[in-house]
């Protein structure tokens, strides 16, 4: 049984800590494995890689000037723009040794989103596109566009799935970028950024149905009070921090 939980909350650093939270509750045992898919607020995430390039303050600054919020990435890679088009996905489940699967994790994962695009009649391919934001080998894109990326992060005795779909409004997630990579000196190519077309009430219903399919069964869940607590307590901790 997977818990499934769709709510957000309209902060997107405490929505980020949230993620995390369940990460440490489900590593932990307190709680079971768990499925965030939501849609988020604007953001910009941010990774290790960009707070250790020298224009790393420059770029925070540049997308919150956009109506981007800041924060630091749960999983792993370089920054990341999400937005109301777009459905986030932070998926938790418990391992002794999760560096065993990681790529398999990865391989299921877009497996699933291919699926997803499959069931919207959308042709979806596994792999990196030349030129792509935060770049990863397990993206998925459609007529040579970026739509899907995902990165992973693991503690002791769990890990976390972490990315982003991007639905429509693809201008929105360069709107952002641009100027942030050209901060923190990334070449990359806009024009490989995309999204696959249609509304999110019916690419959210797909990506359900494909964790169906995967055999994975869904039960629909809820933020407990001790996840908001420890949100709380992580929120700080999802600003960027600035040295």
């Amino acid at each position: 049984m997977l818990r499934l939980i769709t709510d957000h909350v309209p902060d997107p650093v405490l929505d980020t800590a949230l993620s995390s939270a369940l990460l440490h509750r489900v590593a932990s045992g307190e709680i079971g494995p768990t499925l965030r898919l939501f849609t988020p607020g604007r953001m910009v995430a941010f990774g290790g890689q960009d707070r250790a390039r020298p224009g790393y303050a420059e770029a925070v600054d540049s997308v919150a000037g956009l109506g981007f919020t800041a924060v630091e990435r749960v999983a792993g890679g370089r920054a990341a723009a999400l937005h109301e088009g777009t459905i986030a996905f932070a998926w938790s489940t418990p391992h002794q040794d999760p560096r065993v699967d990681i790529e398999a994790r990865f391989e299921t994962i877009s497996s699933i989103v291919v699926d997803a695009l499959n069931r919207l009649g959308i042709v979806g391919s596994i792999g990196e596109i030349a030129g792509e934001y935060c770049p990863g080998r397990f993206s998925v894109h459609t007529d040579g566009r970026k739509v899907m990326g995902v990165g992973q992060r693991l503690v002791k005795s769990a890990a976390h799935v972490g990315g982003v779909l991007a639905v429509h409004s693809a201008d929105l997630i360069n709107r952002p970028l641009i100027p942030a990579y050209r901060a923190l000196g990334y070449d990359w190519n806009p024009d490989v950024t995309g999204a696959i077309g249609g509304s999110i009430e019916s690419a959210m219903p797909a990506l359900m149905s494909a964790f169906v399919s995967a055999g994975y069964a869904l039960r629909t869940s809820w933020f407990e009070s001790e996840t908001l607590a420890l949100a709380s307590d992580f929120a700080a901790d999802r600003h960027p921090p600035i040295s």
